[in-house]
């Protein structure tokens, strides 16, 4: 697999990372890891050179960075980069970063961290940092050897970055990137920002949560037409991995295939050429005629207070939107609990303020809910093709 030797890190990092946060399940409904299938995911990925591992507090609802733990556990240390993160939400005072930061030392069962980050720095979370201190408290922990590289996770606007990285030294930032948010949440001025100050650039979300490898038919055909043995998702990894200064790219993987898959696309990076490219932007334009929500799945934006499953109800929404099965939509739907459905939403405005997308959770909740009545009325009536 295509590795990069990073100058600044004086490293030599694998191109492709695995992301913890979709981690097979046991069922479809929690969080629990299927920790037989999750570990010989792991173990294959680090028989082929992927030796970056990525987790967080809140992964799985916890459970991620305990499954770290367990699984890389089983190998040599020196084998692997683990990255973990400080969320700056939980950690409003020096004694709070210190319980949580020695709690994921624990739970990762390691001494330290290879690459460690404040987690989604947004407006707030920038706030809360700068406040409490705790870029000085994490220098500290790089200090007593706790953290070899320190960095930072991004999820809003170029001129925030911009004072960022002005205001702060760093290792290295992570950024959301696709070919989709190139343009729709600017990622382009996000990347040459970072290009700029000469930092090592992670890539999250390069697939947008799984959205990229379950397109409409008509990117799908876009894509078919110019390789017909290419995935989808392999055209989203590497539209990623091709851009100059891109350290590693993290895939949240969830099974064998997808393991396999990217594997299969950095081994080795064959580099979009300029007519890749232009196949790539009709897709994209065929892609967002379709209306979807932008919804990645990372479910920050969960617990909802109303008790919306607000992800599991973009999920359906979105793959009603790509695919058109009324039936399919509806048979998806029931499969929440009437609690978790999306007229329980009370637009309290709280999922907003977390989402690192900027959706507008509430409206949206609102049209799912609406589309949810239209089609289950026009089912009864035998419309769309169903039984009355």
């Amino acid at each position: 697999m295509d590795k990069r030797f990073i100058p600044g890190l004086d490293k030599e990092m694998p191109l492709l990372g695995f992301g913890l946060m979709r981690l097979p399940r046991r069922s479809a409904d929690s969080q629990e890891v299927d920790y037989a299938l999750a570990e010989a995911m792991v173990d294959h990925a680090l028989a082929r050179g992927v030796n970056y591992f990525d987790t967080a507090w809140h992964y799985h609802e916890g459970a991620s960075e305990l499954f770290a733990g367990k699984a890389l556990s089983r190998h040599p240390r020196e084998s692997y980069f683990l990255a973990d993160k400080l969320p700056a939400w939980l950690a409003q005072s020096r004694a709070e970063a210190e319980r949580v930061f020695t709690e994921q030392l624990a739970k990762c069962r390691v001494e330290y961290f290879d690459f460690y980050l404040m987690h989604n720095l947004s407006r707030e979370n920038y706030a809360i940092m700068r406040e409490v201190g705790l870029y000085e408290f994490l220098l500290e922990k790089r200090e007593q050897g706790y953290i070899r590289h320190l960095g930072f996770s991004y999820h809003d606007n170029a001129e925030l970055l911009a004072r960022i990285v002005k205001e702060y030294d760093w290792d290295f930032a992570q950024i959301q990137l696709n070919y989709v948010d190139w343009d729709s949440l600017d990622s382009r001025s996000l990347y040459r920002i970072l290009r700029e100050k000469d930092l090592p650039v992670i890539i999250m979300e390069p697939v947008r949560g799984g959205q990229l490898a379950t397109l409409n038919p008509e990117a799908l055909d876009i894509f078919r037409q110019a390789d017909p043995e290419a995935s989808p998702a392999s055209w989203a990894l590497r539209y990623a991995a091709s851009l100059p200064g891109v350290m590693t790219v993290l895939s949240g993987m969830t099974s064998m295939e997808q393991v396999e898959d990217n594997l299969k696309t950095v081994s080795p990076l064959v580099v979009l050429s300029d007519a890749e490219r232009d196949v790539i932007r009709r897709a994209t334009e065929a892609y967002l005629a379709s209306g979807t929500v932008p919804c990645t799945g990372c479910r920050y934006c969960m617990d909802c207070s109303a008790g919306v499953d607000i992800p599991r109800v973009f999920a359906v929404y979105n793959y009603y939107k790509v695919r058109q099965y009324p039936l399919a939509f509806i048979n998806a739907y029931r499969t929440l609990i009437d609690s978790e459905q999306a007229h329980n939403c009370v637009a309290c405005g709280e999922c907003v303020e977390r989402c690192p997308q900027g959706i507008a959770i509430p409206d949206l909740l609102a049209e799912v809910a609406q589309q949810a009545v239209d089609l289950m009325k026009h089912t009864r009536t035998g419309r769309h093709g169903a039984s009355s």
